[in-house]
Protein backbone atom coordinates (compact mmCIF):
# COMPACT_ATOMS: atom_id res chain seq x y z
CA UNK A 1 0.00 0.00 0.00
CA UNK A 2 1.16 3.76 -0.60
CA UNK A 3 -0.14 7.07 0.49
CA UNK A 4 0.64 10.62 -1.58
CA UNK A 5 2.03 12.89 0.29
CA UNK A 6 0.77 16.49 -0.07
CA UNK A 7 3.36 18.40 -0.88
CA UNK A 8 2.04 21.81 -0.38
CA UNK A 9 1.95 20.74 3.47
CA UNK A 10 5.27 19.24 3.14
CA UNK A 11 8.43 20.51 5.20
CA UNK A 12 10.06 19.16 2.06
CA UNK A 13 8.44 21.02 -0.33
CA UNK A 14 10.91 23.45 -1.48
CA UNK A 15 14.07 20.92 -1.10
CA UNK A 16 11.82 18.32 -3.48
CA UNK A 17 11.53 21.36 -6.14
CA UNK A 18 14.62 22.22 -5.94
CA UNK A 19 16.42 18.54 -6.39
CA UNK A 20 14.30 17.12 -8.24
CA UNK A 21 15.11 18.94 -11.47
CA UNK A 22 18.51 17.86 -11.15
CA UNK A 23 19.76 15.91 -13.96
CA UNK A 24 21.14 13.78 -11.24
CA UNK A 25 19.68 14.20 -8.26
CA UNK A 26 21.07 11.03 -6.28
CA UNK A 27 24.30 11.72 -3.69
CA UNK A 28 26.25 9.12 -2.61
CA UNK A 29 27.83 8.29 1.29
CA UNK A 30 29.85 5.38 2.19
CA UNK A 31 30.72 4.03 5.67
CA UNK A 32 32.09 1.46 7.71
CA UNK A 33 29.74 -1.02 9.45
CA UNK A 34 30.79 -2.94 12.78
CA UNK A 35 29.76 -6.44 11.94
CA UNK A 36 31.93 -8.37 14.58
CA UNK A 37 28.69 -9.58 16.54
CA UNK A 38 26.70 -10.32 13.27
CA UNK A 39 29.63 -12.25 11.31
CA UNK A 40 29.84 -14.10 14.92
CA UNK A 41 26.03 -15.15 15.34
CA UNK A 42 25.83 -15.95 11.50
CA UNK A 43 28.66 -18.52 11.49
CA UNK A 44 28.13 -19.86 15.58
CA UNK A 45 24.18 -20.41 14.07
CA UNK A 46 25.41 -21.68 10.49
CA UNK A 47 23.22 -19.08 8.65
CA UNK A 48 24.22 -17.26 5.74
CA UNK A 49 26.07 -13.59 6.82
CA UNK A 50 25.01 -12.00 3.59
CA UNK A 51 21.58 -12.44 3.78
CA UNK A 52 21.53 -11.56 7.32
CA UNK A 53 23.32 -7.96 6.80
CA UNK A 54 21.01 -7.78 4.07
CA UNK A 55 17.56 -8.33 5.85
CA UNK A 56 19.09 -5.92 8.99
CA UNK A 57 19.76 -3.25 6.28
CA UNK A 58 16.65 -3.55 5.11
CA UNK A 59 15.02 -3.58 8.43
CA UNK A 60 16.60 -0.09 9.03
CA UNK A 61 15.46 1.04 5.41
CA UNK A 62 11.95 0.25 6.50
CA UNK A 63 12.23 2.36 9.90
CA UNK A 64 14.32 5.28 8.08
CA UNK A 65 10.97 6.88 6.74
CA UNK A 66 12.60 8.51 3.38
CA UNK A 67 13.95 5.51 2.39
CA UNK A 68 10.04 4.44 1.77
CA UNK A 69 9.54 7.52 -0.31
CA UNK A 70 8.87 7.26 -3.84
CA UNK A 71 8.34 10.11 -6.73
CA UNK A 72 5.28 9.44 -9.49
CA UNK A 73 6.01 11.95 -11.94
CA UNK A 74 5.79 15.23 -9.74
CA UNK A 75 3.69 13.34 -7.06
CA UNK A 76 5.39 12.12 -4.06
CA UNK A 77 4.02 8.79 -1.98
CA UNK A 78 5.42 6.69 1.05
CA UNK A 79 4.75 3.16 0.86
CA UNK A 80 3.88 0.45 3.64
CA UNK A 81 7.14 -1.32 3.18
CA UNK A 82 9.63 -1.98 0.83
CA UNK A 83 11.61 -4.80 -0.21
CA UNK A 84 14.61 -6.11 -1.75
CA UNK A 85 15.68 -6.03 -5.33
CA UNK A 86 19.65 -7.45 -4.89
CA UNK A 87 21.88 -8.81 -7.08
CA UNK A 88 22.52 -12.44 -7.19
CA UNK A 89 25.42 -13.85 -8.36
CA UNK A 90 26.13 -16.48 -11.03
CA UNK A 91 28.72 -19.44 -11.29
CA UNK A 92 29.07 -18.15 -14.88
CA UNK A 93 30.39 -15.04 -13.84
CA UNK A 94 26.63 -13.26 -14.62
CA UNK A 95 24.44 -11.98 -12.41
CA UNK A 96 20.33 -11.63 -11.85
CA UNK A 97 18.71 -9.27 -10.29
CA UNK A 98 16.18 -10.58 -7.32
CA UNK A 99 13.36 -9.80 -5.72
CA UNK A 100 13.36 -10.20 -1.57
CA UNK A 101 10.06 -9.42 -0.03
CA UNK A 102 10.18 -7.72 3.21
CA UNK A 103 9.51 -9.53 6.28
CA UNK A 104 10.45 -7.89 10.06
CA UNK A 105 11.78 -11.41 11.26
CA UNK A 106 14.98 -13.00 9.45
CA UNK A 107 13.54 -16.55 9.70
CA UNK A 108 10.77 -15.26 7.54
CA UNK A 109 12.98 -13.54 5.17
CA UNK A 110 15.56 -15.83 4.69
CA UNK A 111 13.24 -18.71 3.95
CA UNK A 112 12.17 -16.56 0.81
CA UNK A 113 15.18 -15.01 -0.12
CA UNK A 114 17.20 -17.92 0.07
CA UNK A 115 14.02 -19.64 -2.76
CA UNK A 116 14.84 -16.50 -4.91
CA UNK A 117 18.62 -16.94 -5.22
CA UNK A 118 18.06 -20.99 -6.31
CA UNK A 119 15.67 -19.36 -8.78
CA UNK A 120 17.93 -16.71 -10.03
CA UNK A 121 21.07 -18.72 -10.27
CA UNK A 122 18.92 -21.39 -12.12
CA UNK A 123 17.72 -19.00 -15.19
CA UNK A 124 19.61 -16.65 -17.24
CA UNK A 125 17.38 -14.33 -17.03
CA UNK A 126 18.56 -10.76 -16.00
CA UNK A 127 15.63 -9.31 -14.32
CA UNK A 128 13.08 -10.92 -11.67
CA UNK A 129 10.06 -12.26 -12.56
CA UNK A 130 8.42 -9.95 -9.85
CA UNK A 131 9.33 -6.36 -10.00
CA UNK A 132 8.20 -2.98 -8.41
CA UNK A 133 9.32 0.52 -7.53
CA UNK A 134 9.31 -0.24 -3.54
CA UNK A 135 12.70 -2.02 -3.57
CA UNK A 136 16.14 -1.22 -2.92
CA UNK A 137 18.56 -1.93 -4.92
CA UNK A 138 20.70 -3.98 -3.60
CA UNK A 139 25.08 -5.19 -4.76
CA UNK A 140 27.37 -6.67 -2.79
CA UNK A 141 30.85 -6.77 -3.60
CA UNK A 142 32.54 -8.90 -1.43
CA UNK A 143 35.92 -8.72 -3.28
CA UNK A 144 36.59 -5.23 -2.96
CA UNK A 145 37.38 -2.66 0.27
CA UNK A 146 35.75 0.53 -1.39
CA UNK A 147 35.83 3.86 0.15
CA UNK A 148 33.08 5.30 -2.25
CA UNK A 149 31.35 3.97 -5.40
CA UNK A 150 29.12 5.14 -8.36
CA UNK A 151 26.53 4.03 -10.15
CA UNK A 152 25.23 3.55 -13.48
CA UNK A 153 22.26 5.20 -14.73
CA UNK A 154 19.75 5.93 -17.39
CA UNK A 155 18.62 9.59 -17.23
CA UNK A 156 15.67 9.08 -19.29
CA UNK A 157 14.39 6.26 -17.15
CA UNK A 158 12.38 7.66 -13.89
CA UNK A 159 14.05 6.32 -10.89
CA UNK A 160 13.90 7.31 -6.99
CA UNK A 161 14.67 3.57 -5.71
CA UNK A 162 17.71 4.21 -2.97
CA UNK A 163 21.00 2.22 -4.09
CA UNK A 164 22.40 0.10 -1.61
CA UNK A 165 26.23 -1.85 -1.75
CA UNK A 166 27.86 -3.56 0.66
CA UNK A 167 31.81 -4.00 0.09
CA UNK A 168 34.41 -6.75 1.23
CA UNK A 169 34.77 -7.57 5.05
CA UNK A 170 38.05 -6.84 6.67
CA UNK A 171 39.49 -7.26 9.93
CA UNK A 172 41.72 -5.16 12.34
CA UNK A 173 42.50 -5.84 15.93
CA UNK A 174 39.51 -8.77 15.94
CA UNK A 175 37.01 -6.04 14.52
CA UNK A 176 35.35 -6.99 11.46
CA UNK A 177 33.82 -4.27 9.49
CA UNK A 178 32.57 -3.83 6.21
CA UNK A 179 31.81 -0.85 3.44
CA UNK A 180 28.56 -0.10 3.14
CA UNK A 181 27.62 2.80 0.66
CA UNK A 182 24.02 4.29 0.19
CA UNK A 183 22.89 6.52 -3.22
CA UNK A 184 19.67 8.03 -2.30
CA UNK A 185 17.78 11.08 -4.29
CA UNK A 186 18.15 14.83 -2.64
CA UNK A 187 14.57 15.32 -3.43
CA UNK A 188 13.66 12.64 -1.26
CA UNK A 189 16.37 12.92 1.41
CA UNK A 190 19.46 14.61 3.09
CA UNK A 191 22.20 13.31 4.60
CA UNK A 192 20.83 13.54 8.30
CA UNK A 193 17.58 10.62 7.03
CA UNK A 194 21.26 8.07 5.36
CA UNK A 195 22.56 8.97 9.24
CA UNK A 196 19.66 7.83 10.58
CA UNK A 197 19.67 4.72 8.65
CA UNK A 198 23.45 4.15 9.50
CA UNK A 199 22.43 4.45 13.20
CA UNK A 200 19.83 1.61 13.22
CA UNK A 201 21.29 -0.05 11.11
CA UNK A 202 24.59 -0.72 13.18
CA UNK A 203 22.13 -1.04 16.11
CA UNK A 204 20.53 -3.93 14.50
CA UNK A 205 23.96 -5.69 13.57
CA UNK A 206 25.13 -5.17 17.23
CA UNK A 207 22.05 -7.12 18.68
Amino acid sequence: MKTEINIENWARKEHFAFFDCFEEPFFGITAAIDCTVAYQKCKDQNRSFFLYYLHKSLVAANRTEPFRYRISGKRVFIYDEIHASATINRADGTFGFSFMPYALDFTDFEILAKKEIERVQGSKKLMPEVSAENVIHYSSMPWINFTSISHARSFSVPDSCSKITFGQMTTVGGKRSMPVDVHASHALMDGLHVSQFFDSFQKLMNE
